[in-house]
């Protein structure tokens, strides 16, 4: 089953989370480079709020968000200390907004959601998954985008790594899959989950691992 916000809360107040780089990630600098997210935009499973800060830094209408309290501390204080303090913040179970009309009002409407690193967290948790799934169809408007970056299980990597056949069989009824196609996610060496210490390391202390990059339009 999907980890509770306590497990997460303890990756961050222990500075024992891979995905801490202290910078987005490449491909979703890319995906804003090349044109491709635009409108109000959702940042779910937000973490360290990297892309989130990143985003409104550029001017786009954005909300992070996290199951995890101490992310969402975590993300406030990096959004302040890089000089974007109005990068905003808050606390949201993802898998009750499908089934929760309240909760789902309460964080609106989005012209595209950026999923980094969200959806492969559900990889052994079925129901979980279709809750997700369900939660992004209910927040994205007709025509609305939302980008998966996920781990991938085609090459060596680390943490939950899913198979391309999982995105296409999990966005299927009111979804187009418009783009999938092979990337890298980039984490800290030397950190849990296993899998790093088998990866190149970079002068930065960080490795690149295989993942799959998603453009999936809702219908």
């Amino acid at each position: 089953m999907t980890q509770q916000p306590e497990v997460w809360n303890a990756a961050y107040d222990n500075d024992t989370a891979p995905w801490l780089i202290g910078a987005p990630q490449p491909a979703i600098v890319g995906l804003e480079a090349a044109g491709l997210i635009r409108g109000r935009v959702l940042d779910p499973g937000c973490g360290g709020g990297e892309h989130t800060i990143l985003l409104t830094g550029l001017g786009y209408d954005v909300l992070g968000v996290d199951l995890s309290p101490s992310a969402v501390a975590y993300a406030r204080r990096n959004a302040a200390e890089k000089g974007v303090p109005q990068a905003r913040f808050q606390a949201a179970d993802m898998l009750r907004i499908g089934t929760d009309p309240e909760a789902a009002a309460a964080l609106g409407h989005f012209d595209t959601i950026v999923d980094s690193a969200l959806f492969h967290v559900f990889l052994d948790d079925p129901a979980g998954r279709t809750a997700y799934v369900d939660a992004l169809h209910t927040l994205a408007v007709p025509g609305g985008v939302v980008h998966v970056l996920a781990l991938s299980n085609a090459a060596p990597g680390f943490g939950p790594r899913i198979s391309d056949t999982l995105i296409r069989e999990s966005f299927t009824t009111g979804w187009d899959i418009e783009d999938l196609r092979p990337a890298s996610y980039r984490g800290r060496a030397g950190v849990p989950p296993a899998g790093t210490a088998e990866l190149p390391v970079a002068a930065d202390g960080t490795v690149e691992g295989a993942a799959w990059l998603a453009r999936i339009r809702r219908l």
